[in-house]
Protein backbone atom coordinates (compact mmCIF):
# COMPACT_ATOMS: atom_id res chain seq x y z
CA UNK A 1 0.00 0.00 0.00
CA UNK A 2 2.04 3.00 -1.20
CA UNK A 3 1.61 6.21 0.73
CA UNK A 4 3.59 9.08 -0.74
CA UNK A 5 4.52 10.87 2.46
CA UNK A 6 5.46 7.78 4.50
CA UNK A 7 8.46 5.55 4.05
CA UNK A 8 7.94 1.80 3.62
CA UNK A 9 9.16 1.28 7.19
CA UNK A 10 6.68 3.84 8.52
CA UNK A 11 3.82 2.15 6.67
CA UNK A 12 4.83 -1.26 8.10
CA UNK A 13 5.12 0.17 11.62
CA UNK A 14 1.72 1.83 11.37
CA UNK A 15 -0.12 -1.30 10.25
CA UNK A 16 1.49 -3.74 12.72
CA UNK A 17 2.69 -4.14 16.27
CA UNK A 18 6.44 -3.69 16.13
CA UNK A 19 6.70 -3.18 19.86
CA UNK A 20 5.14 -4.42 23.04
CA UNK A 21 2.78 -1.77 24.41
CA UNK A 22 3.94 -0.37 27.73
CA UNK A 23 1.87 -1.01 30.86
CA UNK A 24 0.65 2.57 30.60
CA UNK A 25 -0.48 1.96 27.00
CA UNK A 26 -2.17 -1.32 27.97
CA UNK A 27 -4.11 0.50 30.68
CA UNK A 28 -5.00 3.39 28.37
CA UNK A 29 -5.89 1.60 25.12
CA UNK A 30 -6.79 -1.94 26.18
CA UNK A 31 -8.82 -1.29 29.34
CA UNK A 32 -12.37 -2.52 28.81
CA UNK A 33 -15.05 -0.18 30.13
CA UNK A 34 -18.76 -0.92 30.56
CA UNK A 35 -19.60 0.00 26.96
CA UNK A 36 -16.86 -2.29 25.64
CA UNK A 37 -18.08 -5.12 27.84
CA UNK A 38 -21.64 -4.68 26.54
CA UNK A 39 -20.40 -4.95 22.94
CA UNK A 40 -18.20 -7.94 23.78
CA UNK A 41 -21.03 -9.70 25.63
CA UNK A 42 -22.93 -10.02 22.33
CA UNK A 43 -20.48 -12.78 21.41
CA UNK A 44 -21.21 -16.15 23.01
CA UNK A 45 -17.89 -17.95 22.64
CA UNK A 46 -14.85 -16.99 24.70
CA UNK A 47 -12.75 -17.04 21.52
CA UNK A 48 -15.02 -14.45 19.92
CA UNK A 49 -15.33 -12.35 23.06
CA UNK A 50 -11.56 -12.19 23.32
CA UNK A 51 -11.17 -11.54 19.58
CA UNK A 52 -13.59 -8.61 19.75
CA UNK A 53 -11.69 -7.23 22.74
CA UNK A 54 -8.42 -7.48 20.81
CA UNK A 55 -9.97 -5.61 17.89
CA UNK A 56 -11.37 -2.86 20.14
CA UNK A 57 -8.00 -2.30 21.79
CA UNK A 58 -6.07 -2.51 18.54
CA UNK A 59 -8.17 0.10 16.78
CA UNK A 60 -7.68 2.43 19.75
CA UNK A 61 -3.93 1.81 19.90
CA UNK A 62 -3.05 1.66 16.20
CA UNK A 63 -5.96 3.63 14.73
CA UNK A 64 -6.95 0.80 12.38
CA UNK A 65 -8.04 -2.82 12.23
CA UNK A 66 -5.15 -5.13 11.42
CA UNK A 67 -5.30 -7.34 8.35
CA UNK A 68 -4.63 -10.23 10.73
CA UNK A 69 -6.58 -9.29 13.86
CA UNK A 70 -4.52 -11.67 15.98
CA UNK A 71 -1.13 -10.23 14.99
CA UNK A 72 -0.76 -8.65 18.42
CA UNK A 73 1.80 -9.27 21.16
CA UNK A 74 0.69 -12.08 23.47
CA UNK A 75 0.75 -9.87 26.62
CA UNK A 76 -2.08 -7.85 25.02
CA UNK A 77 -4.19 -11.02 24.74
CA UNK A 78 -3.34 -11.99 28.32
CA UNK A 79 -4.28 -8.53 29.61
CA UNK A 80 -7.67 -8.65 27.87
CA UNK A 81 -8.37 -12.27 28.84
CA UNK A 82 -7.75 -11.42 32.48
CA UNK A 83 -10.27 -8.57 32.32
CA UNK A 84 -12.86 -10.86 30.73
CA UNK A 85 -12.25 -13.73 33.15
CA UNK A 86 -11.16 -16.06 30.35
CA UNK A 87 -8.83 -18.63 31.88
CA UNK A 88 -7.35 -19.91 28.62
CA UNK A 89 -6.28 -16.97 26.42
CA UNK A 90 -5.11 -19.38 23.70
CA UNK A 91 -8.79 -19.77 22.75
CA UNK A 92 -8.40 -16.53 20.81
CA UNK A 93 -6.66 -18.57 18.08
CA UNK A 94 -10.08 -19.93 17.09
CA UNK A 95 -11.32 -16.38 16.45
CA UNK A 96 -9.95 -16.27 12.92
CA UNK A 97 -11.08 -19.77 11.85
CA UNK A 98 -13.97 -18.25 9.93
CA UNK A 99 -12.47 -15.51 7.77
CA UNK A 100 -15.56 -13.30 7.83
CA UNK A 101 -15.84 -13.20 11.63
CA UNK A 102 -13.14 -10.58 12.23
CA UNK A 103 -14.36 -8.55 9.27
CA UNK A 104 -17.94 -8.56 10.55
CA UNK A 105 -16.83 -7.60 14.05
CA UNK A 106 -14.70 -4.75 12.75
Amino acid sequence: MPVGFLSDNQVRAYAAFEELPSLSDLEKFFFLDAFDRDVIAKSRQDSHRLGVAVQIGTVRYKGLFLEDPLAVPWPVVDYLAEQLGIGDPSQVKRYAERLKTAYEHA
